[in-house]
């Protein structure tokens, strides 16, 4: 049975002070709402981990997340943090190929393949992000180009080491824009996701994974997302900064 999932990335976004305010009243309302089923993953950027962690505490159902990790184990690379950094602070999973990494900082599907690999060798959860930009969605060519980010950075597991990573399917074109793919274009992109992954894995490991949605979710639109078969949660962008926003998502199944 594949897990739901809302994880919450800051992004470049608040100060140590802002962080712990949002961090308390996510766990206080998480627990006193009693949340039951979903897996919550906080993602800030990477000072607040160590503070974040330690007021998550032993919340059952929420998990310490990291935006980013080095393709590298160790050594001397000024600015990056490894997985095995990350790991050794309790860190449990890491956002790996986000829309914004592969623009701004040019990251390849091979550079990627090694990042996911560096994270599973240390027992992290990649989060794996995968999409298209409007060019390419009124192309037509949407489905081909996201089944070929899967191929070239994650075909190479065994497995194993596929059934433990998380795909997070991103529509560029939907993110801090405005838009919102609707819930029929998110399932149609999650249910080919899911065909491809099948293609290679086989139905079971394929119907155990869980296909996150990435494009502007918020509380008014995350019940009809969530309710199609193959969309298994979100990785929420500015809605996580707001606590109550976000607890919302959580509560969307």
């Amino acid at each position: 049975m594949r897990k739901k999932i809302v994880a919450g990335n800051w992004k470049m976004n608040m100060t140590y002070e802002e962080g712990q305010k949002l961090t308390s009243e996510i766990v206080n309302m998480f627990k006193d709402e009693a949340v039951k089923n979903v897996q919550v993953v906080l993602n800030p950027p990477f000072p607040h981990i160590y503070p974040v962690k330690k007021l998550i505490g032993d919340t059952e159902g929420i998990f310490m997340g990291s935006q980013n990790c080095s393709d590298k184990e160790s050594g001397a690379f000024t600015g990056e943090v490894s997985a095995k950094i990350l790991a050794s602070f309790g860190v449990q999973f890491v956002i790996l190929g986000h829309s914004e990494r592969r623009e701004y900082f040019k990251e390849s599907n091979e550079l990627l393949s090694a990042k996911v690999k560096q994270a599973l060798a240390h027992g992290l959860t990649p989060i794996f992000c995968c999409g298209e930009s409007l060019e390419i969605r009124n192309a037509g060519t949407h489905e081909a180009n996201v089944k070929f980010q899967l191929t070239e950075s994650l075909f190479d597991l065994s497995p194993e080491d596929f059934s433990k990573v998380v795909i997070a399917y991103e529509p560029i074109w939907a993110i801090g824009t405005g838009k919102t793919a609707t819930s029929d274009q998110a399932q149609e992109m999650h249910l080919a996701l899911r065909r491809h992954i099948a293609s290679k894995y086989g139905k079971e490991i394929a119907d155990d994974t869980s296909i996150l949605y990435g494009g502007s979710a918020n509380p008014g639109n995350a019940k009809e997302l969530f309710s199609k078969p193959d969309v298994d949660g979100g990785l929420i962008g500015g809605a996580s900064l707001k606590s109550r926003d976000f607890i919302d998502i959580v509560k969307s199944f």
